[in-house]
């Protein structure tokens, strides 16, 4: 590698969003910036991120943003701080890739297609003559004589900045395979443990094929144990074996260290069981000759009728004018915590993140760099730090990143 003598040389391992990100904003006159990945192409893990719209995004302030962050969310302050979210609507606006805002404040690209956000910003890098280095696998680091030697299969790259932006151990066949890990223990790193985040949790019930085309919309779901109580609402979705949807992958993040943990359905959460007990008396005062299957139509997707009868005690061909009150303080009972059999979450490979990676009690919250090696600095999914799901994650990596290049530009 032949650069001039008066330049900064640096070195980004991995072109996905943290890595796409700092490398735009670290190029100038004075910083030669590498990018390097083992991908054929940028932003392979972006491209199916939001379903393959991209939610980039949080379109909320940082206090708010700060508290949907699971680990560490103290370390993000100051970065979340410098690069805000409003911050990342006004920069994908500004360079040719508008953005909207949908329901839950999820940020995503008007064309709804992630591909724009990864042109926007492989565009920017080619402006900053940041040089793409793609299908190029690192297989070792090291520092000798203050200089950092990436070491991959057919030649070396020479930096006097390293930074490790690999991402973690989710979706490894986007390039994810943990690689950063290894590189952060070669200098003395702490790795935490890495857990699935965002992930869909196993349930031992049977889910039938019908179940596979439908939503459950806006109900609530709860995990608990003896020392951990949360309910989220929202949709879910289900999967052969697992239950999946934005409150199920939230809850897996929270839910990921915990072990066992009871979970239930509220059917109806929007109805306290007063009014909804009023609601069947009223459904069953209007047609006391139907049975309780009708009951039931009235109250849930068909669809998921057969579920919930075989994991409850009610009798479908009950008829309503012989419905005891015992019977129907039961279904009223089962549509309010519908139990659900924990049975674990799916391997990290399934999740949508990593939790765990990189000690940051070991990381310069300000800048991202190393305080055991001086000059190298970790972005993005690598540190132990995730978030639920909405665009924090993607957010998290645009300011990371940002936040490395300000501090590598001002040395």
């Amino acid at each position: 590698m032949t650069v001039s003598n008066d330049k900064t040389k640096i070195i980004c391992i991995g072109a996905g969003a943290s890595g796409l990100f700092f490398a735009l904003h670290c190029a100038d006159k004075t910083h030669d910036v590498i990018l390097i990945d083992s991908n054929a192409k940028a932003g392979r893990k972006m491209y199916i991120s939001g379903k393959g719209r991209c939610n980039i995004t949080n379109n909320c302030e940082v206090k708010e943003f700060i508290s949907n962050v699971v680990r560490n969310p103290r370390f993000l302050y100051s970065a979340i701080s410098r690069f805000t979210p409003a911050d990342t609507i006004d920069f994908f606006n500004e360079h040719g890739c508008p953005l909207k805002t949908e329901r839950g404040d999820r940020v995503f690209p008007v064309s709804d297609r992630s591909a724009d956000i990864i042109d926007c910003l492989v565009k920017e890098c080619r402006k900053q003559k940041v040089e793409l280095r793609f299908n190029e696998t690192v297989t070792d680091i090291r520092k000798e004589n203050g200089q950092f030697i990436v070491c991959c299969k057919d030649r070396k790259y020479y930096a006097d900045r390293l930074v490790i932006a690999t991402g973690g151990r989710s979706y490894p066949s986007t390039g994810s395979t943990g690689d950063g890990y290894r590189f952060a223990q070669s200098f003395g790193h702490n790795i935490i443990e890495t857990k699935s985040a965002l992930c869909p949790i196993r349930i031992k019930e049977k889910i039938s094929k019908g179940m596979l085309k439908m939503t459950l919309k806006n109900v609530s779901l709860t995990a608990s144990n003896d020392s951990f109580n949360k309910t989220l609402f929202g949709d879910m979705e289900f999967l052969p074996g697992s239950i999946t949807g934005p409150i199920v992958l939230s809850m897996s993040s929270l839910i990921n260290r915990l072990g066992h943990v009871d979970l239930s359905l509220d059917l109806k959460p929007a109805l306290d069981e007063d009014k909804l007990d009023k609601r069947l008396i009223r459904e069953i005062e209007k047609e006391p000759n139907k049975n309780v299957l009708y009951l039931l139509k009235t109250l849930l997707p068909e669809e998921f009728i057969e579920f919930f009868l075989n994991n409850t005690d009610t009798d479908p061909d009950t008829v309503l004018n012989s419905l005891t009150r015992e019977k129907r303080l039961q279904i009223l009972h089962e549509l309010k915590h519908l139990p659900l059999s924990f049975d674990g979450l799916e391997s990290i490979d399934k999740g949508i993140v990593t939790s765990g990676g990189v000690d940051v009690n070991e990381i310069d919250p300000k800048t991202m760099e190393s305080k055991l090696c001086d000059g190298l600095y970790f972005i993005g999914e690598v540190l132990d730090v995730d978030a639920l799901t909405g665009g924090f994650n993607l957010q998290i990596a645009l300011s990371t990143g940002y936040s490395c290049a300000q501090a590598i530009r001002k040395n």
